[in-house]
């Protein structure tokens, strides 16, 4: 089979180069800086979101070959499509995690039956322990008991925990060159969405499933990366919108195919079907917009943190927002406080 390198670099064209982080003109144009304030759409966070997670260069303009870019995102479609993508290639969702999920959410479960569940995984043993033995949870007398260290948790810092060990290590398990790269990126928006998605969900849906649903959200990104590095390499292409827009629209779609292999719960996963399938302002079910609102606050939070986007960019998609301007705002702020560098 010819590589993914071949399809882009046909008929002897050298192959181009990584493109180094945009200058600040480019970020200007990236940020849509139009009048005084400066607004970027929603379009444009989001290729400017892609490009940066996928460690692509900025837009090819006329460099841009079409016809290849086509045939690329149909090499990629008949890989995704119709569940053919392999998704037990993704590191294993632990099986006590569902139960977990459902304890954790309970009001009359005790830290005794909560530690019994976490006894079935010695890994989320030992990452519990570990995470309380930490200079934030330390205190005066040593913790003697998993019972002990889950109470100390509490609920919130036990999900934190134990939503922390399952994801982190698949979103990081992007393979290639650039693994590590692109998995760091995709742990970095995935924390912020599903904190944004938890502030956003009071009074919408069940916020631990908010934050689950925050975590999972971009997992077939992460699945579009390792198909593309392994016919691209460090040669990575100029590439237009509509390619970049392609591959959004195959990672949604992979990231629908690996919740149902883990067996999400039902909201969370009619959430990620909605959003594969409809347009923002078609969404309908409470999660679904919870999720879209959060994901891009997320995005708009990490593209600032990395110079990509100015912080105080207006984001035109909150005009349309179905949550109140001052809450939104509440939320920026929020996500600036817990994640913005000191």
């Amino acid at each position: 089979m010819r590589g993914i390198r071949d399809w882009f670099f046909a008929r002897g064209r050298a192959p181009a180069t990584a493109a180094p982080r945009p200058s600040a003109s480019e970020l200007t144009r990236l940020s849509g800086d139009e009048g005084p304030h400066g607004t970027v759409s929603c379009d444009q966070l989001e290729e400017s979101f892609y490009r940066f997670i996928l460690n692509l260069p900025v837009d090819a303009g006329e460099q841009a070959q079409p016809a290849l870019e086509q045939m690329l995102l149909q090499r990629l479609k008949d890989t995704c499509d119709s569940g053919r993508f392999d998704v037990r290639s993704l590191p294993r969702m632990p099986s006590v995690l569902p139960q977990l999920m459902r304890a954790m959410k309970s009001d009359t479960v005790n830290g005794a039956q909560l530690a019994d569940l976490i006894r079935r995984d010695p890994v989320l043993v030992g990452e519990v322990m570990r995470v309380t033995g930490s200079v934030t949870y330390r205190t005066a007398h040593p913790i003697g008991s998993l019972q002990h260290a889950v109470v100390l948790l509490g609920q919130i810092g036990l999900r934190h925990v134990v939503t922390s060990y399952v994801m982190k290590p698949i979103l990081m398990a992007s393979a290639g060159n650039s693994g590590q790269v692109v998995g760091q990126r995709l742990w970095d928006h995935a924390e912020r969405s599903a904190h944004a998605a938890v502030f956003l969900s009071k009074g919408q849906c069940d916020p631990f499933e908010a934050y689950l649903a925050g975590l999972v959200g971009f997992t077939g990104l992460g699945a579009i990366a390792r198909l593309m590095d392994r016919g691209l390499g460090q040669d990575q292409p100029a590439c237009s919108s509509l390619f970049i827009a392609g591959c959004a629209r195959l990672a949604a779609q992979l990231t629908v195919q690996a919740s149902r292999h883990w067996d999400l719960p039902p909201p969370v996963l009619d959430a990620l079907v909605e959003q594969a399938e409809s347009t923002a302002d078609a969404m309908t079910l409470p999660m679904s917009r919870v999720l879209h609102v959060a994901q891009r606050l997320a995005m708009r939070q990490l593209l600032a943190e990395q110079g990509l986007l100015d912080g105080d960019t207006d984001y035109a998609g909150e005009a349309f927002s179905p949550f109140p301007a001052p809450l939104l705002a509440r939320c920026r702020q929020d996500l600036r406080k817990n994640f913005a560098e000191p």
